[in-house]
């Protein structure tokens, strides 16, 4: 009896796998494998969003803080740096997540993210925040680009 999707999920995706690699297609649960498919790809843009988020948190602050620290700055720069290079692999992998629509809905969730997270880390009130995105999607991945 095959293991059922709400009792052991670890267990249940290994019978999956074992499944598909058996090319047993009558013993899968096509309605579960179909939603966590899906998911996975959701997870992609999750980690899109997420790594966008911090390159913008960590601009504002480079260009909102003024009495930030060498440490700070040099702190704040390799966050940016090591991001960038990271959408860039996620995007070399992921070719579909350049498709307008996945890149536009990102950058809106990214940029209230990163504007949340700069507005939480440096203390400063929110009116020294710009309220749309200053940064295109060109500039968040530029490594050139510095405000």
């Amino acid at each position: 009896m095959p293991v059922a999707y709400d009792d052991d999920f670890y267990s249940w995706t290994q019978e999956q796998a074992l499944f598909l690699k058996q090319g047993r297609f009558d013993l899968l649960d096509l309605e579960h494998l179909a939603d966590e498919v899906a998911s996975m790809g959701k997870s992609e843009i999750r980690e899109l969003v997420s790594r966008l988020a911090l390159i913008i948190g960590h601009l504002l602050k480079l260009q909102v803080q003024t009495d930030r620290t060498p440490s700070n700055e040099q702190s704040w720069g390799n966050t940016i740096e090591t991001q960038r290079v990271e959408v860039r692999k996620l995007m070399r992998d992921n070719p579909g997540l350049k498709n307008p629509r996945i890149v536009e809905d990102s950058l809106d969730s990214a940029w209230r993210q990163g504007r949340d997270l700069a507005i939480r880390e440096t203390g400063l009130p929110v009116k020294r925040f710009p309220c749309a995105c200053p940064f295109t999607w060109d500039q968040l991945q530029d490594d050139a680009f510095w405000p």
